[in-house]
């Protein structure tokens, strides 16, 4: 595998990061930043390249780079995050595409979308209907990829497409019957085991909060890469949400 992957160092203001579906508990910013490095070194240690986007320590959310960048192919496509206070996250995003050389388009207003809700499986896009990615944003979406399919997702209960499901290398997809409606999902038995990052052939990055769903994948042939990501798991944030990768 050679990639990059788009990663954001989290900065001293984390704690303040947005919380809708969850309690507000307690981020330990020193330990999310030692769990995030750890993260990276897991994307490197499986052949992704790291590039940093610029520092925003100014904003809580920004280490959650998934939210505001869809890469499909050589496009990639900005979002316009539906909380207002995430749109300033996109500039540094867009620096770092346009220094990839890729195909860079942009979600306008009144659209709204974040990346959480965006799930590629092939050549079908799923897209959540969210509180975050609303009709419009979808639909600018499907017209920047117009060689995909793109599909929208009811949600229930649950803050991104991607807090709900994901997909396995071979594109079954994983993932909370009680958030969404999608057929043949293979249901984990813990909430974060909806989770995966492929990271090529039988790899796929996962949180260590789901040792029984890590367990699961094993006996189906996979290498799960398991990072611990307790303190933004606080923040309704998972293991997709810290990266964006690029082949």
């Amino acid at each position: 595998m050679s990639g990059i992957a788009l990663v954001r160092k989290p900065g001293p203001r984390l704690a303040d990061g947005l919380v809708t579906h969850l309690e507000r508990t307690p981020v330990d910013p020193v330990l999310a930043l030692a769990q995030h490095a750890a993260y990276v070194a897991a994307l490197e240690d499986n052949g992704w390249r790291a590039v940093h986007l610029e520092a925003a320590d100014e904003l809580p959310d920004a280490p959650f780079v998934e939210d505001t960048l869809v890469v499909a192919g050589r496009r990639a496509v900005l979002t316009r995050p539906g909380a207002p206070e995430r749109r300033p996250e996109v500039d540094s995003t867009a620096r770092a595409v346009q220094d990839l050389g890729l195909d860079v388009r942009r979600i306008e207003a009144p659209g709204t979308l974040d990346g959480g809700d965006v799930l590629q499986v092939g050549q079908t896009v799923y897209v959540g209907r969210s509180a975050r990615s609303n009709d419009e944003g979808i639909a600018q979406l499907a017209a920047a990829l117009p060689d995909r399919t793109v599909v929208p997702v009811e949600l229930r209960g649950v803050l991104h497409l991607k807090s709900a499901v994901t997909a396995l290398p071979d594109g079954t997809l994983i993932g909370d019957p009680a958030f969404v409606d999608l057929p043949g999902l293979l249901v984990p038995p813990e909430e974060a085991g909806s989770h995966v990052v492929p990271l090529g052939g039988t790899r796929l990055l996962m949180a260590a909060s789901a040792p029984r769903t890590a367990a699961l994948l094993e006996a189906r042939g996979l290498s799960p890469v398991k990072v611990d990501i307790s303190e933004f798991e606080k923040l309704e944030g998972c293991v997709t949400c810290l990266s964006v990768l690029i082949m």
